[in-house]
């Protein structure tokens, strides 16, 4: 009996100390002031002893170190303590992809630039006079194709463009290699009519409409991702301001002020219900988000591979010059079958008035280009090096949004194992972490969350995340969808794009006249080797060089 009665004394004694010593506390509100302070607040507004706390609307209502005012200000003060590192997450992420964006577009960019250089140079060089006079034709094309990345299908239909240059490149040609003929509009229109089946330019034209049609409509759909992403996260970062949200927020971050316990920091399963809670639409992002990211990621690989921009515009300018020789060495052929499917053309006049007239210096021979005479890209980098830069960073990103909660309730801003404040005291939180997205709060203990009322903002972001996905797997099969819905409407819902998503597309099914086999690669002639192999054959080159010298001296001979 006596035993019993010594620990109801022990008791009774520690109860009383623990109870003296939190109202000594209470007493004493200078280390609140000083924190309070500290916050940019006005010291006087924090009583210098506890008061009764009755009147709080958030924080426990006992005795207090807290007013009405102080807990009205702490309350924005908590909002904008949990927005923070949010928008610092969310800022650094925009402002990785705005710099990759940014990578990315120059290097395509100057990339187009550097083969349109290219081109100019080497055509100057091959063909002098007769390729300035046409210089127009190939500025065109450049432009065109730049046209196309910066606006895609609304701007430039890629087929037609490609074959409305073959088309001309053709006629151009075809009038100098019969220049003892006179041609009408209509003639030529004829002519046009059957570049395809003519194939005077070989495979050339076919083969690199599919190879710029995939890079193109891959290269601009990457950039357009990764123009949208900072644009998305811009706009759904933003951390719900709701009342329940700023309350709960209060209550994890400020309520230990009113208990004079200011050093202390909530327990983490607490902070993860408050931010989940708050961050509940943010969480609906997930999925799309993901879907997108992985579609990046799809198509980042198709760029370091089939659909790689840099291996198909770094050497056009070969590809073209190639295409212009073999239609030098299959002109006779090409003529007869125009004469036969349009007609005999008329004997030109000034032709017969000028037979005598000597050959010009041109020659058509190709002359190397050295590697090293090429200019480098954007910023001496290359489309491997880019992509695989980019890559990490998407990988990095998955998971962004449902992840947010635990990156936020981490490090200093949380009090490990007991030693925490959990809503009401310093003590364990007994509470169940609930899961991610709206659906989950409905029986999130800390935040009263309205699951019937999605926040518009997001919802429409994920749609336009589930758009650009499609976009983005289009383009993995080398297809542009991404043509405005009112144009495709206008235009019967026409794409651009091989529709072809294997390496067998290159056998694609054209039907052609027969023509001699193409020559495999362009002649191209080292300096001071042996140049007669550049030649086209004898009697084609003949006549091309004859009407072509006749083309340039005509004006000056009537």
């Amino acid at each position: 009996m006596k035993t019993i009665l010594v620990l109801c004394v022990v008791c009774t004694l520690v109860v009383l100390s623990v109870s003296g010593t939190a109202e000594q506390k209470l007493k004493n509100c200078n280390e609140v002031r000083a924190a309070y302070s500290s916050k940019g607040f006005n010291v006087n507004d924090v009583p210098n002893k506890g008061v009764n706390g009755a009147p709080l609307k958030v924080c426990p209502q006992g005795f207090s170190c807290c007013t009405v005012e102080m807990e009205e200000k702490l309350s924005q003060q908590s909002y904008t303590e949990i927005k923070a590192p949010v928008s610092r997450l969310s800022t650094n992420l925009q402002s990785t992809f705005r710099q990759r964006h940014d990578h990315f577009d120059k290097f395509f960019r100057e990339l187009m630039k550097n083969a349109e250089d290219s081109l100019h140079n080497m055509f100057v060089r091959t063909y002098g006079m007769m390729y300035v006079q046409n210089a127009e034709l190939f500025k065109n094309f450049f432009v065109s194709l730049t046209r196309y990345y910066v606006s895609g299908s609304s701007a430039v239909n890629l087929d037609s463009m490609l074959s409305d240059f073959w088309a001309d490149l053709l006629e151009r040609m075809f009038r100098l290699v019969n220049v003892q003929y006179e041609f009408s509009d209509a003639y030529m229109e004829c002519v046009s009519r059957h570049t395809e089946q003519l194939q005077p330019f070989g495979d050339v034209p076919r083969k690199l409409r599919l190879q710029l049609t995939r890079s193109f409509v891959a290269a601009r759909t990457f950039v357009r991702g990764l123009t949208l992403m900072p644009e998305v996260v811009n706009k759904v970062s933003t951390v719900s301001a709701s009342p329940s949200c700023v309350r709960a927020a209060m209550k994890m971050l400020y309520c230990p002020y009113c208990s004079g316990q200011v050093a202390l920091k909530p327990c983490q399963n607490y902070c993860l219900n408050v931010l989940r809670g708050c961050l509940a639409n943010q969480a609906d992002l997930d999925t799309e988000w993901n879907n997108f990211l992985d579609a990046m990621l799809s198509l980042a690989e198709r760029l370091e591979g089939p659909f790689n921009f840099e291996s198909i515009m770094d050497p056009i300018d070969v590809k073209i010059s190639d295409a212009i020789m073999n239609m030098q060495e299959n002109s006779m052929q090409v003529s007869q079958k125009v004469f036969q499917g349009c007609g005999q053309p008329k004997a030109s006049t000034a032709f017969r008035s000028a037979r005598s007239v000597k050959e010009t210096g041109f020659t058509g021979r190709f002359r190397p280009y050295s590697p090293d005479a090429r200019p480098t890209t954007a910023a001496g980098t290359s489309l491997d090096r880019l992509t695989g830069d980019v890559k990490k960073k998407l990988k990095h990103a998955k998971k962004f949004w449902s992840t947010l909660p635990e990156t936020v309730c981490a490090g200093e801003r949380i009090a490990p194992g007991d030693e925490c404040w959990n809503g009401t005291a310093k003590s364990r939180y007994e509470s169940v972490v609930i899961g991610n997205g709206l659906a989950n709060q409905v029986s999130n203990p800390d935040v009263d969350v309205d699951i019937t009322k999605p926040d518009i903002v997001i919802r429409s972001q994920i749609a336009v995340l589930k758009e650009m996905t499609s976009w983005l797997k289009a383009a993995h099969s080398g297809n542009d969808i991404s043509v405005e819905s009112d144009e495709e409407s206008s235009s019967g819902g026409e794409e651009s794009g091989s529709g072809c998503d294997s390496p067998s597309c290159d056998t694609d099914r054209d039907i052609y006249f027969s023509t001699p086999p193409n020559p495999s690669k362009p002649r191209m002639v080292p300096e001071g080797g042996d140049r007669s192999a550049a030649v086209a054959s004898p009697a084609s080159m003949a006549l091309a060089l004859c009407g072509l010298a006749l083309a340039l001296l005509a004006p000056h001979l009537r």
